[in-house]
């Protein structure tokens, strides 16, 4: 019987992510791989995360869906915007940049010049990373679960129609409400489970499944494996 399986918020940590897909020995032939975005941010390596993600895309019918900081990046390398810019630096941008540009004078004090330096060699050498990260899609959905980054918001009574922000940062109001006409658990990351339940190990609800184990924080990163009806939880710990 294929497996469903599903890994979040990698962030840049290559080296867990080719653990884990070695540890459940992923085979794109039995199984399918579902990842809930945040690619990049945080971790050491975004641009082999990336180089991967494109690789199980594309070579392995992984589907991969785009979490908030991907549009960051995005939004980043498209426009000039200073408060674009901010965020992307606040919330771990310069490891990125770190991985896609090989360079010394990259960190949280970057002047204009180098940065818009940076971000043009990133627009010529990696425009298809950019190009990939923008048209993933928000969410999928199978006769099990209904995938998002973040999350749904209750107050939306068709979850699809449901704002691009939402799709992405959507959290408190999402993980207190309980969902009781969807027929299916919504399978999320985003929010860290340390953060929901005190415990990086991976969360479970009557109606939603939460699996962001907050590697890139020097946590771990869960992998959960839905196969004949039943679940399986594998996690590898960023050492």
């Amino acid at each position: 019987m294929k497996r469903t399986i599903m890994i979040s918020d990698i962030h840049g940590c290559i080296d867990q992510l080719n653990q884990m897909l070695h540890l459940i020995q992923f085979n794109s032939i039995d199984d399918q791989l579902i990842l809930l975005g945040d690619y990049v941010d945080r971790g050491p390596n975004s641009k082999a995360v990336v180089d991967k993600v494109i690789e199980l895309v594309t070579v392995h019918h992984a589907i991969a869906l785009r979490g908030n900081h991907d549009q960051r990046l995005v939004d980043l390398i498209n426009n000039d915007s200073e408060l674009i810019r901010s965020k992307f630096i606040e919330h771990g941008g310069i490891p990125t940049l770190q991985s896609y540009c090989d360079m010394n004078n990259i960190n949280s004090e970057i002047s204009n010049e180098i940065f818009n330096q940076v971000k043009a060699a990133m627009k010529t050498s990696f425009g298809h990373h950019i190009d990939f990260l923008n048209k993933l899609p928000l969410y999928h959905e199978d006769h099990n679960h209904i995938y998002v980054h973040a999350g749904l918001n209750p107050s939306v009574m068709d979850w699809k129609n449901q704002s691009e922000h939402d799709f992405m940062y959507i959290k408190d109001e999402f993980i207190r409400h309980t969902f009781e006409n969807l027929n299916k658990k919504v399978i999320f990351g985003h929010t860290r489970t340390m953060d929901i339940h005190g415990t990086s190990d991976i969360w479970f609800s009557d109606d939603k499944i939460g699996i962001d184990g907050g590697c890139a924080y020097g946590m771990q990163l869960n992998c959960l494996i839905f196969q004949e009806g039943l679940y399986i939880t594998k996690k590898v710990k960023n050492c």
